[in-house]
């Protein structure tokens, strides 16, 4: 093994660039941040969020499964971002998909936008309130009909407004 400097950098530079390609890592200065009707600073959301809403909607974070009670929500009503209040799910669309994560088969009209996530080495379809940004969740093409969408959300970042 040599200690030539060059050769070091080199492989320095190719194992950092090999692992931001294998774990999804993006060049912060490649796309100017999202803009949103609501929008505020990271200390505001922490202020203003319950920890575990934060973790999810402004950091990605998911809850464990079967953590949320909105999960086993069975009442009449519609699903709303915990950050910003938006109506996100009719209850109508609601449906019970044995993941431990409330589940629906489509989102009201203009409440949610996607984006794809590679974090997890593969492409998945990110969901997120189209409102604040905040993270809701993940779709999937293994729902019912009539969409065979499956919006897989986490119960953190939602409430839920019975009506």
């Amino acid at each position: 093994m040599t200690n030539d400097p060059d050769r070091r950098g080199l492989l320095a530079g190719f194992t950092a660039g090999a692992a931001a390609l294998l774990f999804g890592c993006r060049d912060a200065t490649a796309k100017a941040p999202e803009r949103f009707p609501v929008m505020l600073s990271d200390a505001e959301w922490k202020k203003r969020l319950a920890p575990a809403a934060y973790a999810v909607l402004r950091h990605e974070s998911t809850e464990q499964p079967g953590s949320s009670p909105l999960n086993a929500e069975k009442r009449s009503g519609v699903f709303r971002c915990a950050g910003c209040d938006q109506a996100l799910f009719s209850s109508k669309t609601k449906f019970e998909s044995g993941t431990g994560w409330p589940s629906f088969w489509a989102p009201l009209p203009n409440a949610v936008g996607t984006k794809t996530d590679r974090a997890m080495f593969v492409a998945r379809t990110e969901v997120h309130c189209d409102n604040c940004g905040g993270h809701l969740g993940h779709v999937f093409d293994d729902g019912p009909k009539p969409t065979g969408k499956r919006y897989c959300m986490n119960g953190a970042a939602m409430t839920f407004r019975a009506g």
